[in-house]
């Protein structure tokens, strides 16, 4: 069972979950999406959440309808998600995180140099 946060909606974070399949290729362009009732079942959702999330994909110009066939991962699709969603990052995420890295004085090199401890 997944594990929703309250800082966004339910549908957000689906989309979520299925842009990452998408990147990292575990759906690949041309290749149907699971059903909405499917993953409304497996995820516990009121169908239309995941409905509202697939259309936010199909506005994105990644998913595409066949009718009566379902959804289908868009060709470029892999593309147009690597654009949007590093422009989400630098716009959203990143001004939070070098706004932080800054409070805290940290050194850039330091943070390289302990990402590459592991």
């Amino acid at each position: 069972m997944t594990s929703w946060t309250d800082t966004q909606p339910i549908f957000l974070q689906i989309r979520q979950q299925l842009i990452e399949l998408i990147l990292k290729g575990t759906i690949p362009e041309g290749e149907a999406l699971p059903s909405i009732r499917q993953i409304a079942t497996d995820l516990s959702v009121n169908p239309l959440t995941v409905t509202k999330a697939y259309q936010s994909l199909v506005d994105l110009g990644v998913v595409t309808k066949k009718r009566g066939m379902g959804m289908y991962v868009a060709e470029q699709a892999r593309t147009k998600l690597l654009a949007h969603e590093r422009d989400k990052f630098l716009k959203d995420e990143w001004p939070r995180i070098r706004a932080r890295i800054d409070a805290l004085e940290l050194d850039v090199k330091d943070l390289f140099a302990k990402g590459s401890d592991k």
